[in-house]
């Protein structure tokens, strides 16, 4: 039997170009002589499609994909997903469903078991976890179908008291495939082959795993589809980042070529996570990188945005964001703002311009000392003989948000904005000012993965500056300020943030590994205390197994380590 994995792209809610990309995938999988296609998770609706799903008229445009879909499977069958209504009373209106068409006929529907409601994960708001369980008979082959989490209950400690292929095995299936929506994080692909060998060798059958591929607004998804043999050998590995296809043949000489073992099955990811190394080895740098890219590209051609702006300051966070943005949009369709004021250096402006003319983006310098001035001659009755404060620093920031705002506004750019990770964890913004904009470009990176991405940037000639990277980071909001007047040293800030965001390390976890207690406590209690700030923030890409946004929520006013 020849089955094809079609890993996609899909729009949420544009009903009209993922059914016509579904379309196009079993047409090319006809002409490869395939027997079964298969595409990803809620392929037809995209994924997460969240509250969408509580129109009715968003469901039906569903089933008449389907409909559609099903006349183009008279010779071949398709296993396709998208939500089914549930007939039953009690629980929810829905099912996460596969949809197993052939023969111009729906043949079956696998409905999914395990339903995630962690992280960036809220289906239990939304379906029924399935009743029972059926393999699906195919050409003489019996196949356990799953659906992504599904196959995610092999752990020391599972989420879930049920594991669907436990119920399948029983009914002899030939082989597995799971569809799924698995986003990314720098760890997701280690983790992922684990996961799909961990259940190949618990049950001794080949498994075909489909995952699509795109970026959801905050939620990139990197494809990265696999085909293992019953052995637990990898056979076929689809691409990171961008749609791929491909046709496996399972036979009895299935697996006999295959690559050998993708991962060593000794190495926990829990091992590598312990520290904060592994966030800027070279490997995990270039899957962020790539991820960012496909964030930015996605986010505006699905928004049908053409042109960005942001704030070029001559730091290191507007230069990773501007030659990130340049290479997923085009360098002409980025536009820099350069906007000095009377505490700015005169390198700032001359890197700034320089790391323009190096990626050929257009570029304005627009000062902000007049504007500045105005704003303070206005409020001087109110503020009267006060010192200067960080009231009068703001104010700057505010200002270069009004300029950038403003021409967003007239030509029609979406503003990036710059923010790093860290910065967001601790408050170190302004808002309305630097933390305005559409959207996040480096809201899930700690400053010290920004800096490893500058050198990824220039691993092949120099684009930013080598001034950018090696000077100290500074706001530049008075004279000599330099970040660590408000801040530890990232090298240090970083760990702490990382143990306590990611890896959800309390005070005594983080003293114990070495950290200066007054230390740890004061940066913990920076992070709760300016969650009000971060609840006003734009969508963020996220790269990491923990980002701020959906992923993560904490009350605003709680008291805890405050």
């Amino acid at each position: 039997m020849k089955i094809a994995l079609a890993q996609q792209n899909y729009h949420i809610g544009n009903f009209e170009s993922n059914t016509a990309k579904i379309i196009d995938g079993i047409k090319k999988a006809k002409s490869e002589g395939a027997d079964l296609v298969v595409f990803s998770e809620l392929s037809i609706c995209g994924y997460p499609p969240r509250d969408f799903l509580e129109f009715d008229d968003f469901i039906n445009k569903c089933y008449a994909a389907v409909d559609e879909i099903k006349v183009h499977t008279d010779t071949i069958g398709v296993i396709v997903g998208g939500p089914q209504r549930n007939k039953t009373p009690e629980g929810k209106d829905l099912f996460n469903a596969a949809w197993f068409l052939y023969e111009r006929e729906i043949k079956q529907v696998v409905h999914k078991t395990l339903l995630p409601t962690y992280d960036v994960f809220d289906e239990y708001r939304y379906f029924e976890p399935a009743y029972d369980w059926h393999v699906v008979p195919f050409k003489g082959k019996k196949i356990a179908l799953t659906i992504c989490e599904d196959i995610w209950n092999l752990t020391d400690a599972p989420l879930y008291r049920v594991s669907p292929l436990d119920k399948l095995i029983l009914q002899q299936p030939d082989l597995m495939i799971n569809i799924s929506a698995s986003p990314f994080d720098y760890n997701q692909e280690v983790s992922r082959k684990n996961i799909v060998r961990e259940n190949v060798l618990k049950y001794n059958l080949p498994m075909l795993y489909c995952n699509c591929v795109g970026s959801q607004t905050e939620i990139v998804f990197d494809g990265g589809s696999v085909v293992y043999d019953a052995k637990g050998n990898l056979v076929q590995e689809l691409k990171y980042f961008e749609e791929d296809f491909t046709v496996v043949e399972i036979n009895e000489n299935f697996g006999k070529s295959s690559t050998g073992p993708a991962i060593d099955p000794s190495v926990k990811i829990e091992d590598a996570a312990a520290t904060i190394d592994h966030l800027i080895d070279t490997k995990a740098i270039n899957k962020i990188h790539d991820a960012l890219i496909l964030g930015i590209r996605d986010y505006f051609s699905k928004m049908g945005f053409k042109k960005a702006i942001l704030g070029s300051s001559g730091g290191i966070d507007s230069a990773v964001v501007l030659a990130l943005a340049c290479e997923a949009l085009g360098a002409e369709n980025v536009r820099a703002i350069l906007m000095p004021s009377q505490y700015s250096s005169d390198h700032s402006v001359s890197d700034a311009e320089q790391l323009s003319k190096n990626l050929g983006n257009p570029y304005d310098i627009v000062p902000i000392k007049n504007i500045y001035d105005a704003f303070l001659t206005e409020l001087k009755p109110i503020f009267k003989d006060l010192p200067f404060s960080v009231a009068e620093e703001n104010t700057q920031s505010r200002t270069r948000g009004n300029l950038l705002m403003s021409i967003s506004n007239k030509f029609g750019y979406i503003l990036l904005n710059t923010s790093n990770k860290s910065e967001l964890s601790t408050g170190y913004g302004t808002l309305y000012g630097d933390m305005a904009g559409g959207l996040s470009v480096l809201g899930d990176t700690y400053k010290v993965q920004v800096y490893a991405l500058a050198k990824y940037i220039n691993r092949e000639k120099e684009i930013i500056p080598d001034n950018i990277i090696t000077k100290a980071p500074s706001a530049e909001l008075r004279p000599g300020q330099k970040d660590t007047d408000s801040l530890p040293e990232y090298d240090v800030l970083d760990k702490v943030l990382y143990q306590y965001i990611e890896r959800r390390q309390g005070p005594k976890e983080i003293i114990a590994m070495g950290v200066d207690e007054a230390l740890v406590k004061r940066i913990l209690k920076l992070v709760n205390t300016n969650e009000y700030k971060r609840n006003q923030f734009c969508p963020i890409i996220r790269v990491s197994s923990k980002a701020f946004g959906v992923g993560r929520r904490m009350p605003i006013v709680g008291k805890y380590l405050s």
